[in-house]
């Protein structure tokens, strides 16, 4: 992309963004009324919509106790671990 479109890219707060996804959602407005209204294309508004829909769903989603937070760690942590060595054995054989 060239650094010319990148200075003309528009870019929105949260607030403006969840006050259209809410007149979505609740169904008082159309992604296509809203999209004139504004000057976005209605591909923007619906990704919108599609990402509040989704991350709405760990607002209920129940928190992890503690020890199931340390075992996700723990297991991530592993991960890691074994990434690490793999990275160092193919560093090894490049050298």
């Amino acid at each position: 992309m060239s650094e010319q479109k990148l200075k003309n890219r528009r870019s929105f707060t949260a607030e403006f963004k969840l006050k259209l996804v809410v007149q979505v959602v609740s169904g008082q407005r159309t992604i296509a009324e809203l999209s004139r209204e504004h000057q976005i294309k209605d591909s923007v508004i619906s990704h919108w919509r599609d990402q509040f829909l989704e991350r709405a769903r760990q607002v209920f989603a129940p928190a992890p106790t503690p020890s199931e937070r340390v075992a996700e760690l723990e297991r991530e942590i592993g991960r890691q671990h074994m990434e690490l060595e793999i990275l160092k054995k193919a560093s090894k054989t490049l050298l």
